[in-house]
């Protein structure tokens, strides 16, 4: 994948409608993966931290749509709405800010039917009134807010399919290509424009405001680590010398007991991998993913290179070298989740500020990942030991 500003962020209303009505199909072909798996009821459901339940989720998605765009609200203010939900006792079922994660499962929440009807309801509405919506950005906001959320939780469903071991549509997991060898680019660094700006069309706020970065020259492999080159580190006993982890690492390896990565299996003397509850081959020259930041650093330690920052790997993907690839798996990097200097939360005000400092920055896309929502400026950010999203790495010379 080459560098370029994702469409969805200067989208014009005839582009986001169709857009929208293709999100919200794919939503839906999510859903009733898990609705033939008897997922639906969330009672079936296992409660882990790192997934909700697919019904919760499908009426959130909806509510999140109806609350910045139809009811024309803020984070926080449910005051402000303009109208109350259309569904009966929205609010109390599906904001994210004061449902708490541990009670998503014992909610009364509608039938899966009468969610369905309110995801219809919803983008129906929203449709028209997108029909009749002035063209500027500012107008336009909430509507693009609304398509890179449910993008965000569609890749979400995704891998909560792999969590839960069912089967995803061939459409929504197909395989990646066997990545060319990694080499080594050498890049002169210099002053980088980091962010965006508010005038850039749609931006999140943590990626405002753009500012001058200067980047020291560095060299970066061309792409991910593959499941081949990991598979080194684990046959030279990488798993196993805590000399490569971090404290945070070691601790979290002893309480997982691990040995290698999530969904990996050792058959035969020949390693396996579970995709969407099958067991099948590990491809040597795919990309190693489901690792978090811990097995990165590790594995960074034992070959002797690091990981990239994210200002050079924005300088990387913004280069238009014809070499570094980039779109297959988000990749981790070396930089804490913290806001740029100037910050100031957006609309959509839980969106970053609460993950500063906890949270991990991951940078580019994955193969889950909407093309329209790819953007070499997007800060992606999880839990350092969130090893079930799809997320690999890549490495820097020192």
């Amino acid at each position: 994948m080459t560098s370029y500003i994702a469409p969805f962020t200067h989208a014009t209303p005839q582009q986001l409608a169709v857009a929208l009505r293709a999100a919200r199909h794919y939503t839906l072909s999510l859903f009733d993966c898990f609705a033939a798996a008897g997922l639906d009821v969330a009672a079936h459901v296992p409660q882990l931290r790192i997934l909700n339940p697919p019904l919760w989720e499908l009426g959130h998605i909806a509510w999140f749509a109806e609350w910045f765009i139809l009811r024309e609200a803020e984070s926080s203010h449910p005051a402000d709405a303009v109208y109350n939900s259309l569904l009966t006792r929205g609010d109390d079922l599906f904001d994210s800010n004061t449902v708490a994660h541990r009670s998503r499962w014992t909610l009364e929440l509608p039938a899966t039917g009468a969610l369905k009807t309110y995801c219809h309801e919803v983008l129906d509405r929203v449709l028209d009134k997108l029909s009749r919506e002035a063209k500027d950005d500012a107008a336009l906001y909430p509507y693009r807010l609304a398509l890179a959320h449910e993008d965000m939780h569609g890749e979400a469903l995704l891998y909560t399919l792999q969590t839960l071991g069912v089967d995803a549509p061939p459409i929504a997991a197909p395989e990646m290509p066997g990545l060319a060898g990694p080499v080594d680019i050498a890049f002169p660094g210099g002053t980088l424009r980091m962010g965006n700006a508010a005038t850039d069309g749609f931006v999140f706020d943590n990626e405002k405001p753009a500012h001058p970065c200067y980047v020291a020259p560095f060299t970066m492999a061309s792409a991910l680590v593959t499941n081949a080159q990991y598979l080194d580190f684990i046959a030279d006993g990488g798993y196993q010398n805590r000399q490569f982890w971090s404290a945070a690492g070691s601790a979290w390896l002893m309480a997982q007991e691990r040995s290698a990565p999530r969904y990996w299996q050792r058959e035969d003397l020949q390693w396996r991998t579970v995709r969407y509850g099958r067991l099948c081959t590990l491809p040597a020259g795919e990309p190693v993913r489901h690792v978090n930041l811990f097995e990165a650093q590790a594995y960074c330690a034992w070959a002797g290179r690091r990981l990239a920052t994210e200002a050079e790997w924005e300088y990387a993907a913004l280069s238009g070298h014809a070499a570094f690839q980039w779109g297959h798996l988000w990749e981790w990097t070396a930089s804490p989740f913290e806001p740029y200097a100037g910050f100031a939360a957006d609309a959509y005000r839980e969106y970053s500020e609460p993950w500063f400092m906890t949270h991990q920055v991951l940078r580019g896309a994955s193969f889950a990942t909407p093309r329209r929502l790819c953007s070499p400026k997007f800060r992606n950010f999880y839990l350092p030991e969130r090893d079930d999203i799809f997320a690999g790495f890549r490495t820097c010379a020192w």
